[in-house]
């Protein structure tokens, strides 16, 4: 089911509430690590850097809570009052992601265990069952105590839950849950048998106790006990959030509460988490070496802005330089984080933070930047970090609560995503969130900006809807597909797509009907995945990843069939009105051309005409934002005169950015 919006969204305070008209500028502080001497040198670097805000106890549970019951909370009483005293407000977190090492020696069923029955141990971080009673006893009395302490005291401005929910839990305890989840999903064994089809290999369950998460196996797994399996996970972890978020929403009704996503994070379903948060917030890193890293960085903006139903969204964490989790973790170059940044602040980001204030000295990522590096406040990050607040600063006003207008709309889900990454595919080649790059990437290299959508949502705002791939639909789902096209909206699908229903059962013909009709498919013969580097020849471009025996319908029209091989002369892409079917990736400049031709014969055009390759360019309410990704010195052409106001200086039919370089254009 698609997420329903909360009864009450529109009455809970959003990020508008934590910003008042400023940009919120600052990020994860951990005092905790430092004496206290440094915490004075820490807020008037902060100060001079015009930081606004930072993020207080993500990992402090072992600091607040030294033994069961234990509080110690006098440490961040100083620290919550310094903060306020210097005019910094206070994003407070519960701590709850990382348990302290007593919690599981104690209590052994608040650790989590893998698919083979392994612990996981304290030592590291997120190790807590989910389903776990006991952790979450401690869970709630901690987050119960620090609510009633600070909620009234005036350096805070926003509640952060925990810490990047990503904890599964194949143990004991999970087991018992999910088997509870099953029943209130299912109500009969009958029920699970069907939607399970354990008819397949012996699997049929005559009592619940049978039924145990998907754990190691001899061969390849049940693909639907796994899609539930990860629906649940997710489900579970919501549980947990939303436990911590109702004490603290009782405490203090007017401050908002949020907890960060990771980067199109496979485990959580986060257009259903997202209905449960005041505000929406998430954590980007993209490579710095990526040659697409601003494209996949406008790809979770666009993402996170659309599960903020378009409003403001925070960016909580970003690295000032180098991470430390990847084989070779190199720094950004000179005016990368700035132009990363002000990239989110154009595709709707009201917040712009970072891990971490100062880069740590001791423990795993010593070695991850901060805003604060190892070099200290003459060193080259510090300085480019106050640089931009300076500028965050001056934008504050101007953009703050603004929207982006889009006529153009990605479909994403991650119940298609899950059910499509089982075993036993067609080809293992094929990556769900790969795909999804491809298409955006496309449109971004178009120039168009775009929004996501659940496939349940309602379309019509769209002139230009996009499904890069949805393995499994609903009837739901397809029924409001069917409607966009009929009400005069435009639809380019992609290859296997439509082909399994919600229990992850294949539908006859190996595509929905409907779907079929839609698009024109008379017969869906075979599929034909394509080898890694394998390309497939069509008429103007080749293919890639994918291919399909397609018998076209005598009502469609032939757009580009594919030339030579098995399948010379079938429809590579097909079109039935405005319905559009492309049964293969096309090369990127293909699949781009083909996006931006489709869009302009609907209307919608980029923000500005004739922009190099490597700008881009956004729309934020009245302004515009321009960015030079490229090597080279650009002159993009900006009709009219406009004020720059990263600069003061009045702009005149053109604007020249330097490599890095960027505008923000007012009229």
């Amino acid at each position: 089911m698609p997420p329903t919006p909360h009864p009450h969204s529109r009455q809970r305070p959003g990020l508008a509430d934590a910003t008042r008209g400023r940009i919120l500028f600052g990020g994860d502080y951990n005092p905790e690590q430092w004496p206290e001497e440094t915490w004075h040198e820490d807020v008037r670097l902060m100060k001079a850097a015009g930081v606004n805000s930072v993020t207080l106890g993500v990992f402090s549970w072992a600091k607040l809570e030294p033994r069961p019951g234990a509080r110690e909370f006098g440490w961040l009483d100083r620290l919550m009052d310094l903060m306020h005293d210097n005019g910094i407000g206070v994003v407070l977190a519960t701590p709850t992601a990382s348990p302290p090492p007593w919690m599981g020696r104690l209590h052994s069923d608040t650790l989590p265990r893998d698919e083979d029955g392994r612990t996981e141990w304290w030592g590291g971080r997120q190790h807590f069952s989910h389903s776990s009673a006991a952790y979450r006893r401690y869970a709630a009395a901690i987050t119960e105590d620090l609510a009633a302490r600070y909620g009234s005291h005036p350096a805070l401005t926003m509640w952060h839950i925990n810490n990047e929910y990503c904890t599964y839990d194949w143990g004991d305890e999970a087991a018992a849950t999910f088997r509870r989840w099953l029943q209130d999903k299912y109500g009969t064994l009958d029920a699970l048998n069907t939607a399970w089809g354990t008819a397949f290999w012996s699997q049929g369950y005559g009592d619940w106790d049978e039924v145990l998460p998907p754990r190691h196996a001899h061969y390849l797994k049940n693909p639907t006990q796994v899609l539930d399996f990860k629906r649940y996970t997710s489900d579970m972890l919501l549980e947990c959030y939303v436990a911590e978020r109702d004490i603290v929403r009782r405490h203090t009704p007017h401050i908002p509460v949020t907890t960060n996503f990771m980067p199109m994070w496979v485990g959580q379903d986060a257009w259903r988490w997202a209905e449960e948060e005041d505000l929406v917030s998430v954590d980007i890193y993209p490579d710095p070496r990526d040659p697409f890293g601003a494209q996949n960085g406008a790809l979770i903006q666009d993402m996170t802005r659309s599960q903020a139903r378009g409003g403001p969204w925070m960016l909580m964490e970003q690295a000032a330089g180098p991470v430390n989790w990847r084989g070779v973790n190199h720094p950004k170059p000179r005016g990368m984080n700035r132009l990363w940044s002000l990239q989110a602040v154009a595709r709707g980001a009201d917040a712009v933070c970072y891990f971490q204030w100062r880069q740590s000295r001791q423990g795993a990522e010593k070695f991850h930047s901060g805003m604060v590096s190892h070099a200290g406040e003459e060193g080259r990050t510090y300085q480019e970090v106050k640089r931009l607040g300076a500028e965050l600063a001056a934008l504050g006003p101007e953009v703050t609560d603004s929207r982006i207008e889009t006529d153009v709309a990605i479909l994403h889900e991650w119940n298609a995503w899950w059910a499509g990454a089982q075993d036993g595919r067609l080809s293992s080649e094929v990556d769900y969130p790969q795909v999804v790059r491809a298409w955006h990437r496309a449109l971004w290299e178009a120039h168009l900006t775009t929004d996501f959508a659940h496939p349940e949502h309602d379309l019509s705002p769209y002139k230009l809807v996009v499904v890069p791939q949805l393995y499994l639909l609903t009837d739901a789902a397809i029924d409001n597909l069917l409607a966009y096209v009929r009400a005069g909206g435009t639809l380019v699908c992609g290859f296997l797509t439509g082909v399994a229903d919600e229990d992850d059962r294949v539908r006859p013909g190996g595509m929905d009907a409907r779907l079929r009709e839609l698009f024109g498919i008379r017969t869906l013969h075979e599929w034909w995945p394509l080898d890694a580097a394998e390309t497939v020849e069509c008429d103007g471009f080749r293919g890639t990843l994918w291919s399909e025996e397609l018998e076209a319908a005598n009502d469609a029209e032939l757009v580009v069939p594919y030339k030579g091989g098995e399948l010379d002369g079938l429809p590579a892409l097909l079109r039935k009105g405005r319905a559009w079917y492309v049964s293969t990736l096309p090369e990127q400049h293909a699949l781009r051309d083909l996006l931006a031709d489709v869009a302009a014969g609907t209307g919608v055009r980029p923000p500005l005409d004739g922009l190099p390759a490597q700008v881009e360019a956004v729309r934020r309410g009245e302004l515009l934002f321009v960015f030079n990704h490229g090597r080279e010195t650009v002159t993009v052409e900006v009709p009219g005169t406009h004020r720059d106001l990263l600069t003061g200086e009045q702009v005149t039919d053109s604007v020249e950015l330097a490599h890095h370089g960027a505008a923000v254009l007012t009229p």
